[in-house]
């Protein structure tokens, strides 16, 4: 089980590399491993969600790899939002069909913005998990 130091530390370490500026804290009530807020340009993270997370998607992947997995797929969000930054009024303004749509749309390109930062490495690892997580969340 990784505790929430070694996760901050994996944020902290990642957007050090890429040269992010995201802020991140810990957040015991989130109902997901990780979460970005534009609004606040947070990552949140929940380390219990997280550890439960590895153990939902099952594959061959150290904890500290999991972690940059989940940490990239919310990086993707903050990158989405940076090229996208008109789609926060339909998020918050626009009808119910069209929320949905682009909610959808946001999820894939979270996961395509957030795989261009993977390092090569794990961009394996990282499209197992996509692939899993959808199953996942049909299943919730």
């Amino acid at each position: 089980m990784i505790n929430i130091w070694n996760i901050e530390n994996i944020i902290k370490d990642t957007l050090l590399e890429h040269k992010l500026d995201i802020n991140y804290e810990f957040n015991n009530s989130l109902t997901a491993p990780m979460s970005y807020n534009v609004s606040t340009n947070t990552i949140k993270f929940n380390y219990l969600e997280v550890n439960g997370y590895k153990g939902k998607i099952r594959i061959k992947e150290t904890e500290e790899n999991m972690v940059k997995i989940i940490l990239y797929h919310e990086i993707g969000y903050y990158l989405y939002f940076k090229k996208n930054k008109s789609n926060l009024r339909i998020l918050a303004y626009g009808g119910e069909e069209e929320k949905v749509n682009l909610q959808s749309e946001i999820e894939i390109n979270a996961w395509e913005y957030g795989r261009t930062l993977v390092p090569e490495q794990l961009v394996k690892s990282y499209d197992k998990v996509r692939e899993l997580d959808k199953f996942l969340l049909k299943r919730l």
